[in-house]
């Protein structure tokens, strides 16, 4: 059990049947009344954002998300199949969990497959990825000075924006969390 007066960024807690995170939070002791705790929680299932205020003395049993690295197999039929490196097994995941980074993320890849009593919500990518661009308009030398981007398609499939030196075959960095370019690799 945690107490709402222990509460600190990034503590996950069930409330209401729902598992939350806290995003922010901060003690409040007004010249009159009682303190209380104002706070910013996240439904780490839903992805919901709320504001909540809690008496500190309120408890709640306290949720454990299990963070296990798993390798990307392949795709079928809009499932998505991992292998515990461990014990082999494959974990087939449907694409509606994946999530919008999940773009960038290419075959034999190890991800974080995020899981609370044995039901599977999301799946976190690494942050940096190395990528091969296989279609954008040429490049021009000299194009370094200015920050004018052009659109690019990489080996996965996802578009992001590329400064206008980068050329078809370059390999660049993807920012998974954001899905922007960082570097050429």
């Amino acid at each position: 059990m945690i107490s709402a007066g222990d509460f600190r960024n990034g503590v996950t807690f069930e409330m209401d049947g729902n598992v939350v995170q806290i995003i922010e939070f901060q003690h409040v002791k007004p010249g009159k009344g009682a303190a209380f705790v104002r706070t910013k929680i996240k439904n780490v299932i839903s992805g919901s954002v709320t504001e909540k205020t809690f008496n500190p003395s309120d408890k709640f049993p306290t949720a454990y998300i299990e963070r296990k690295e798993m390798e990307y197999l392949y795709e079928d039929g809009g499932l998505y199949y991992f292998m515990d490196s461990e014990t082999y097994e494959n974990l087939p995941i449907n694409e509606s969990i994946l999530g919008d980074s999940f773009k960038f993320v290419k075959e034999n890849t190890t991800v974080k497959v995020l899981s609370y009593k044995g039901n599977v919500f999301g799946v976190e990518p690494p942050n940096f990825i190395e990528l091969k661009v296989t279609k954008t308009d040429p490049g021009f030398k000299g194009n370094t000075a200015t920050n004018t981007t052009k659109p690019a398609t990489l080996e996965t499939g996802a578009q992001i924006s590329v400064p206008l030196f980068i050329e078809e075959g370059d390999m660049i960095r993807v920012d998974t969390r954001v899905g922007e370019y960082m570097e050429r690799a």
